[in-house]
């Protein structure tokens, strides 16, 4: 007790020391002529990042916006330089032109090991490989195209639209966030494990436990590179108290729930002719361990839920204060129906998904404003230079920011911050694709994301269905809310609508 008691007075003593030093730099009168992250003398860019780190995404946009090319380097105490970039032609040079020179890293890993694992999305090198080599195959085969669009669809009529249409009748609230978070873990828990956890249907207790957990476990992991000195994150740790508590409890209950997929699945060998992702990493190699499974199931999870339940609530929010980009969704969908034939209101096939050139711009664009994935950071391993000039050194970390790229008058117009769908409509009236590294929403280059066109299977589904049908009505829809930057974007308190039914 004397020990901890000792290193506890140390600590404050020295926060103490370090905060008035940093109110004597951050207070002073400064030039405004400074581009780029400030620096200070031995702290480096640390005091305005202190000052910032609560808006973030904000403040780092503001900063590589009056750089000249978009791209700024930050110095803090220690080893950890690195450089920020809205530029594309970097954008392409880190995640393609020399992918090899930059991978996850050791850092970044290690932040993400005791949560992902070995994951896909936290893997480097062979193992990394060998993921991907698996996953490419699964993404690519029909059969799994249909599995998702059945799974959609029963979800879309048995829960969704049964629990909309309550909300209408009874003209009760709702956190359409959770709603949607709610549809997409059903949906890739199916897609991955072909278990269904009817989390959305409202009988899946364990699984709201187990959401509850990732979601914090999730958010407390993203914290952990936003401590300014990494020996407070290790002395949480090696104590296990705060946020380093609350995480390793999180992560048991994911784990907990995770691993009992894999052990009924493994017991029965049910896992054999299956369609679901685990099935086919199973099949691949039976020498996979039950950990290694449970890592690529929760990856799996991260990359299904987080995301496509992210871009349609930024979407359902933008959408509601502009009726005439409803009015536009509203007659692509009645224009499909009449061409086939069919009744407003149906669940959507394919084919219809693939007509719907509108809806999809205007998805793209709410990803445009708001990604899922809002910035990504890898480590250099060999010394390099960019292509705007940009020197960086052996063991830096390069961030490549989505969140700024799409607020950048260089890349999208003067209009940059303005939600405008037609901007990816053609001439021809089809929905147009932008480069991946001008649009790195769904990354770019050989980690490009597998499941793109299976989330749009999801978000289109879902968006034709709910918005043919009914009337979302943002609570506060002219203030844009407040974001939570955790390891996706996300709404800070949720989305709260009212639901009215449409006549159709």
């Amino acid at each position: 007790m004397e020990i901890l008691f000792s290193l506890q007075f140390f600590l404050c003593l020295a926060f103490l020391s370090i905060s008035v030093y940093l109110h004597f730099y951050t207070t002073r009168p400064k030039k405004s002529t400074n581009i780029g992250f400030k620096n200070y003398p031995i702290l480096g860019s640390l005091p305005e990042f202190l000052k910032n780190r609560h808006r973030f995404l904000d403040w780092t946009t503001e900063i590589l916006r009056n750089c000249p090319t978009n791209t700024a380097v930050f110095f803090s105490p220690g080893k950890v330089h690195a450089i920020v970039t809205a530029n594309p032609l970097n954008v392409e040079h880190i995640l393609q032109i020399n992918f090899e020179n930059y991978p996850k890293g050791e850092r970044v890993i290690s932040l993400f090991n005791d949560f992902l694992g070995d994951g896909i999305f936290n893997a480097d090198g062979e193992l990394w490989k060998v993921q991907r080599k698996t996953a490419s195959y699964a993404f690519n085969i029909k059969s799994l195209r249909n599995f998702v669009m059945d799974n959609v669809s029963f979800e879309i009529e048995t829960r969704l639209v049964p629990l909309l249409v309550r909300a209408s009748d009874t003209g009760c609230r709702l956190d359409l966030q959770d709603v949607l978070e709610r549809f997409a873990f059903d949906n890739i828990c199916k897609m991955a494990s072909n278990v269904d956890p009817g989390c959305l249907g409202g009988d899946g207790k364990s699984a709201a436990e187990f959401i509850r957990a990732f979601d914090d476990a999730a958010t407390l992991c993203s914290g952990r590179f936003f401590y300014a000195f990494q020996f407070i994150l290790m002395f949480k740790k090696l104590f296990n108290i705060g946020s380093e508590k609350r995480l390793r409890e999180s992560i048991e209950i994911v784990h907990n729930y995770a691993d009992k997929i894999i052990r009924s699945r493994m017991e029965n060998n049910s896992y054999k002719q299956q369609e679901d992702l685990l099935s086919r990493f199973i099949e691949n190699d039976n020498n996979n361990s039950p950990e290694f499974l449970r890592d690529i199931i929760i990856s799996m999870i991260l990359a299904g839920r987080d995301t496509t339940s992210s871009a349609l609530s930024w979407f359902f929010f933008l959408l509601s204060s502009r009726a005439s980009v409803q009015l536009n969704i509203l007659n692509e969908l009645e224009a499909i129906r009449a061409r086939n034939g069919k009744r407003m209101g149906h669940t959507y096939g394919f084919d219809e998904l693939k007509d719907m050139h509108y809806l999809q711009a205007a998805i793209l664009e709410a990803m445009r404003l708001y990604p899922p994935v809002p910035v990504d950071s890898k480590q250099c391993i060999n010394d390099d230079v960019m292509p705007d000039g940009t020197v960086l050194k052996k063991g830096w970390f390069v961030t490549y920011h989505a969140y700024a790229m799409g607020r950048m008058e260089t890349i999208w117009g003067k209009d940059c911050r303005e939600y405008v769908p037609e901007r990816w409509i053609g001439e021809d009236g089809t929905c147009q694709q932008e480069s991946a590294f001008k649009y790195p929403v769904f990354h770019a280059g050989p980690r490009m994301c597998l499941g793109k066109d299976l989330a749009f299977i999801q978000m289109k589904s879902i968006a034709a269905s709910v918005i043919v049908r009914f009337e979302v009505d943002v609570e506060d829809k002219d203030t844009s809310p407040a974001h939570l930057l955790s390891m996706t974007l996300r709404i800070k308190g949720g989305l709260a609508v009212s639901v009215r039914k449409r006549c159709i």
